[in-house]
């Protein structure tokens, strides 16, 4: 792949593609089931149908002709003071060359500009890849719950970054 990436937002094919790359790489790397999958691609569908560009933002780092990576924000429509952070995804040939810090940095500018207060996302443990960069810009661990969904028992994780805060 090319060394060089551009970050877009929407285009034809993105819930595929954002779909793919989260279950393919969660199916070979935690083993999670096909339930994963469908529940991406019926939120990530749910979120581009009701995409609100005043409150809600995607960026996807393109690198030649493939998706290298994503990110969104959504802002919550029950409390609008937040913002959920979602599908944050570099494909694992793509890593190491910064797209994932980038677009972190994009969805935690967008918020501030936006006015929320929080950010609030949820992973599980073991992604120390991705709980590095978040911890490394500034979001710590608000909650912590063993569940047991797609097909495996998780340790599911909230991390949370103050932006604005009262």
């Amino acid at each position: 792949m090319e060394n060089s990436f551009e970050l877009i937002g929407y285009f034809p094919g993105v819930i595929g593609q954002i779909t793919a790359l989260h279950a393919v790489y969660y199916k070979e790397h935690w083993g999670l089931d096909q339930s994963f999958e469908a529940e991406v691609g019926r939120e990530l569908s749910d979120f581009i149908s009701h995409f609100d560009e005043k409150r809600d933002g995607l960026w996807c780092a393109i690198s030649g002709e493939e998706l290298a990576g994503a990110i969104a924000i959504i802002g919550d429509r029950d409390h609008p003071d937040d913002a959920r952070l979602r599908w944050y995804i570099v494909d694992p040939e793509c890593q190491g060359r910064g797209i994932g810090r980038i677009l972190i940095a994009k969805a935690i500018d967008f918020s501030r500009k936006t006015g929320y207060k929080r950010i609030y996302l949820w992973t599980f443990q073991g992604l120390d890849q991705a709980q590095s960069i978040y911890e490394q810009n500034g979001f710590s661990i608000a909650d912590e719950r063993k569940v047991e969904q797609w097909g495996n028992i998780i340790r599911e994780q909230q991390f949370e970054l103050v932006l604005n805060p009262d």
